[in-house]
């Protein structure tokens, strides 16, 4: 998996962006400097805890959504695990070839 900051920092971007907030904006609301938000979002640096519920409150989402990178997955890594199901799981196989049927 992808380092926990690289993943953090994407996410707060994705979400900053759809709230449409300049990182000026976003630094400003929750007490830090913008360069060190930019380097949050670039995952060189992390947040630190006690910022968490700001930033959390600021972006209109709970902490817990803050670390939430499932769909940030690489195409290679959902490929691997939907082959896996498939091959592992015949449950899985019919219930994503359903799916398929509906969004093709």
């Amino acid at each position: 998996m992808d380092d926990i900051k690289y993943l953090f920092g994407r996410k707060i971007k994705e979400l900053r962006l759809k709230k449409r907030l300049s990182q000026e904006e976003l630094a400003e609301m929750i007490e830090i400097a913008e360069r060190n938000l930019s380097k949050i979002e670039c995952g060189k640096s992390f947040i630190r805890a006690e910022k968490i519920g700001r930033l959390a409150d600021a972006l209109g989402v709970s902490p817990k959504d803050l670390f939430d990178f499932e769909h940030q997955k690489g195409l290679d890594e959902i490929r691997e695990e939907l082959i896996n199901d498939i091959q592992t799981d015949n449950k899985n196989l019919r219930i994503l070839y359903q799916l398929y049927n509906i969004i093709r």
